[in-house]
């Protein structure tokens, strides 16, 4: 894509982004946003083919901005620490950003969850593959995941639905904490770790591994991550 594309592109996303996110999804058209960006509708049919091709970019530039978030948060160099922030830039995202949000992690049908959100969830797991190769988490990193993901996405859905002045501040952090609690350890191993911890660790390093590098085959690497899993239970 030349210069030229790649800048009216970029233009017609943030116009879409702008009208978004000051009347909602509901008055997103691929005429009103032709008519906000001042260019035919046809101009945006060629980048974008369709007002489901526009919404799928537009998720995708609310998840680069998200990231870009989460990416200037310092790592503290305590990875339970780390995931309570985590959760509350998500947190706070989705309400500053509720029209995005819902974009991102809504859903046009049962059993389809969003490219974007599948691309999070990505992220998520490998940052709980470290916490557990610290030896700082209970559960298998799929597990927590699965839990965290949940967890946050509803908080933050819920909140979404309550009028700003009527949202309870302490509902966030306490499902943060709840949560957090019940999924890692309060400290790292001591010399002696349980054999759930050293398994999951090692789980956890197995899957952050360059495959080229584990003198094993793939059908034999998926059955240690299965007898690892089983110990760590």
């Amino acid at each position: 894509m030349d210069d030229a594309k790649t800048r009216n592109r970029r233009r017609i996303l943030e116009v879409a982004a702008e009208l978004l996110e000051r009347e909602g999804a509901q008055a997103l058209s691929t005429r009103s946003v032709a008519a906000a960006a001042g260019i035919r509708a046809a101009s945006l049919y060629q980048h974008f083919g369709d007002k489901d091709g526009l919404l799928s970019a537009l998720a995708v530039h609310a998840f680069d901005v998200y990231v870009a978030r989460k990416q200037n948060l310092t790592p503290s160099g305590d990875p339970v620490d780390d995931m309570r922030r985590g959760w509350d830039v998500h947190v706070d995202f989705g309400l500053e950003h509720p029209a995005f949000y819902l974009l991102m992690y809504g859903t046009d049908r049962p059993g389809r969850r969003p490219p974007v959100a599948r691309e999070a969830q990505e992220l998520l797991m490998a940052f709980l593959r470290r916490a557990a190769a610290h030896g700082r988490l209970r559960v298998p990193p799929a597990l927590a995941a699965d839990l965290l993901f949940a967890a946050v996405t509803g908080v933050t859905l819920s909140l979404i639905g309550v009028p700003e002045d009527d949202r309870d501040p302490e509902v966030s952090p306490r499902m943060r904490d709840t949560l957090i609690s019940s999924l890692t350890t309060d400290s790292a191993p001591a010399p002696g770790p349980t054999l759930a911890a050293r398994a999951l660790a090692l789980d956890a390093g197995l899957g952050e591994a360059d495959p080229a590098a584990i003198p094993l085959r793939p059908v034999e690497t998926a059955l240690l991550h299965d007898w690892l899993r089983r110990l760590a239970r």
